[in-house]
């Protein structure tokens, strides 16, 4: 899923600067059909997550940065949640189908209107921002703990 976000990063900045013509269209179409893809598999996380506990964290990480760590998970999966939603649905408030990888298109979820859309895509673009902070702090940690700490952390994200 990580791969995917990332790919989806420069996807949703091209298509707010390149002109509007067959290529970006189809940068869009990109990005709004990883964008549900996206969804689809936090959905399965989440429901993962929900039965299975995930592994403890070593012994010897303080309270804090336990707390933290579970902050920004859950702020990670919200906001991996949050944006393709309102993606969808600022999509259709512009008065534009969801199209998904040019050939299935989804329920219409609200009907035309401009101003909700351009609201929405303000809030996209910010969780956009917002998210790719947490990345970079996720993945600082995750090489901090492995080559600084050097304390397992990183080796627990895999699974067995």
């Amino acid at each position: 899923m990580a791969a995917i976000v990332i790919t989806m990063v420069p996807l949703g900045i091209a298509v707010n600067y390149l002109p509007w013509d067959a290529f970006q269209d189809w940068l869009f179409n990109l990005h709004q059909s990883l964008g549900i893809v996206v969804l689809g598999l936090v959905i399965v996380r989440l429901a993962y997550r929900l039965t299975h506990k995930p592994p403890p964290l070593p012994t010897l990480i303080p309270p804090s940065q336990r707390l933290l760590a579970e902050s920004v998970h859950i702020v990670l999966y919200a906001i991996l949640f949050a944006m393709p939603v309102i993606g969808w649905i600022g999509t259709n408030a512009y008065g534009e189908p969801m199209n998904v990888f040019w050939s299935v298109t989804l329920p219409t979820v609200t009907g035309k209107n401009e101003a909700f859309s351009d609201v929405l895509w303000s809030m996209h673009n910010i969780l956009g921002l917002t998210l790719g902070g947490l990345i970079v702090i996720h993945a600082s940690a995750a090489l901090a703990h492995r080559f600084v700490f050097k304390d397992g952390v990183l080796g627990r994200m895999w699974p067995p």
